[in-house]
């Protein structure tokens, strides 16, 4: 995510080299970019990476110029399949560079994204970056570098461990867009899990967001 605006940060590619992954070029946001995202509100005093928190369940997605109201409607009946869920957060990790929550159980984050997918295979998660893709997460923190990031985020870690577990209800799923590098992520849809087919996704407020 391109500072996990798709989790390229300096640390994730460097971990992308350890994995397969392959090469990053074109990662850069591109005007237009979609992501879906889960919102972990109760997370966020915990965030220090600048960005709501979040777990992501695909980027990018569509890019906005194909979208139609025919994408709206696929994907809110594509949610409403899926029923809401619970996402405990008890457990730091770490990519190099980066420090996150993972999410239990990660089943219905990845069960999102295979549909996702499935219906739309033109939609590699972070552009076949990563090979396998990333694991569900919540990033806490990736501004360290590879010299310093074990010693800050062993301290981070003490420092936020107080707050674990957390429990997030995961009843929506928020598409946003970017208008390209540095400018940032902002509201375009709403959509609920778990109502059956044929309701219809909500217009949400404009905001900066990251995927």
């Amino acid at each position: 995510m391109s500072t996990e605006t798709h989790e390229r940060t300096r640390a994730e590619e460097a971990g992308a080299a350890s994995t397969g992954a392959a090469d990053s070029d074109g990662w850069p946001d591109l005007p237009g970019d979609t992501a879906l995202t889960i919102r972990i509100p109760e997370a966020n005093p915990l965030v220090r990476a600048g960005f709501p928190a979040h777990v992501t369940v695909l980027y990018p997605f569509l890019n906005e110029s194909r979208f139609t109201p025919g994408t709206h409607a696929d994907l809110t009946d594509l949610f409403a399949a899926h029923p809401a869920f619970t996402l405990t957060f008890d457990e730091f990790r770490r990519y190099p560079g980066v420090l996150y929550l993972a999410p239990t159980p990660e089943t219905p984050v990845r069960a999102l994204t295979r549909s996702l997918t499935a219906r739309w295979p033109e939609a590699l998660p972070y552009r076949g970056v990563f090979t396998p893709p990333l694991a569900p997460h919540l990033t806490l923190a990736n501004d360290e570098g590879p010299e310093t990031y074990e010693a800050a985020y062993d301290t981070l870690q003490s420092q936020l461990a107080p707050s674990l577990p957390l429990t997030s209800h995961v009843d929506t799923v928020h598409l946003i867009v970017t208008d390209g590098p540095g400018k940032g992520w902002r509201d375009l849809r709403t959509y609920r899990l778990g109502t059956g087919r044929g309701s219809h996704p909500r217009e949400t407020n404009r905001g900066t967001n990251r995927p």
